[in-house]
């Protein structure tokens, strides 16, 4: 462990930087230094006066939407600096005073006694193509808001169409309604118009992800794990993005932490209480996990469209896919079969894919990453 003269907490906003700092050793002194203004030309200078004053200094702040531009300011500097997780902060019980002074005191408290959890911060491009899948995250919430929106009016005026919703036959049942008043009309085009501008921004944003995708480090773990029933380019994508280094992670298990998909528990004493899965970690990431494992439903099979997207891959790719089907339908049907609901075995379904993903991933992973 690195012997640190000094500890920075930072309480970071838009504008402004609230300072504290914390002494090395356990009787050091914890001190408001002050606030300064949240631009690069402050934050360096504050920088150089505290490492003229202390030599080797610790920086740590909470992630949050102010992003990792200060993180990489201090990099360049040659300073250590860390970032929060938040959700992780220890917190004393019954604390109701909450303002920036106290959270920058905090930081550096805890900073200095190594009790905080910190973030693994990607680099420029990574954090780019983050921005691009959660751009189609938002794009993809954006169509199902419309669609929710059309069946409103349809089941408001009682209209039914006996064909599977969304489909070219549905889309042009829609088009040829009998409302009654130009302005029911009018109000159900205006809907249609804002359906089909969400569609379309999904579609360009998943355009530009199959264009960007190989000039990504991670490309080749895209790849890999299109190997999978379940899993295309956009939750491939999605995944490498959201969960970035997978070799950060030991093992399986942890993966399965970090992503919210290991059972809660809430036992005292002689009393076990175990409950649902934590959903703790990345959300989009887990969603879009068990929105894959919902594949595995039905029973092992190599379709057309699997066959072909598995053309350029190696034996042992298609063997581990293979083996996934085989193993996680029998999982999904021995979990139905004991009276477990569809989307609890859903759910540990997305948990055992988690295993064969991280495999997986560790071996696709460049090595230089």
């Amino acid at each position: 462990m690195e012997d640190y003269n000094a500890f920075v907490g930072l309480d970071v906003h838009k504008d402004s930087i609230s300072v504290a700092i914390a002494d090395a050793g356990r009787d050091g002194e914890i001190r408001m230094y002050g606030t300064i203004h949240n631009t690069p030309d402050a934050v360096s200078r504050l920088m150089r006066k505290l490492v003229q004053r202390h030599g080797k200094i610790e920086v740590t702040y909470e992630a949050g939407p102010c992003g990792y531009g200060i993180y990489r300011q201090l990099a360049e500097m040659g300073i250590v600096c860390r970032i929060v997780a938040p959700s992780h902060t220890p917190k004393r019980p019954g604390e109701r005073v909450k303002n920036d002074t106290r959270d920058a005191l905090m930081l550096a408290r805890l900073l200095r006694a190594g009790e905080l959890t910190f973030v693994w911060v990607p680099d420029a491009t990574h954090e780019a193509m983050r921005d691009l899948v959660r751009a189609r995250q938002v794009a993809s919430q954006d169509v199902r808001a419309a669609r929710a929106l059309i069946q409103m009016f349809l089941l408001k005026h009682g209209l039914r169409c006996k064909s599977k919703a969304w489909c070219l036959r549905y889309r042009k049942w829609l088009t040829s309604l009998p409302l009654e008043h130009a302005a029911q009309k009018f109000a159900l085009q205006s809907y249609i118009n804002r359906l089909d501008q969400a569609e379309a921004r999904k579609a360009e944003i998943e355009g530009q992800m199959v264009h960007l995708i190989p000039g990504w480090t991670l490309a080749p773990v895209v790849h890999a794990l299109q190997v999978f029933k379940g899993i295309g380019m956009v939750i491939a994508a999605t995944l490498a993005a959201e969960i970035g280094d997978f070799s950060r992670f030991a093992s399986p298990r942890q993966l399965m932490a970090y992503l919210g998909l290991v059972p809660s528990e809430y036992s005292s004493g002689g009393k076990q209480r175990p409950g649902g899965i934590t959903k703790a970690g990345n959300k989009i990431a887990r969603v879009m996990l068990v929105e894959a494992a919902w594949s595995y439903k039905w029973p092992p099979k190599v379709g057309v469209l699997l066959m072909l997207k598995r053309e350029n891959y190696s034996q042992a790719l298609k063997d581990i896919g293979w083996k996934a089907q085989v193993r996680l339908n029998q999982r999904f049907r021995r979990l139905e079969g004991r009276g477990k609901r569809s989307t609890v075995a859903a759910a540990a379904v997305a948990r055992e894919l988690v295993g064969f993903i991280w495999a997986t991933a560790i071996s696709a992973m460049p090595k230089a990453a």
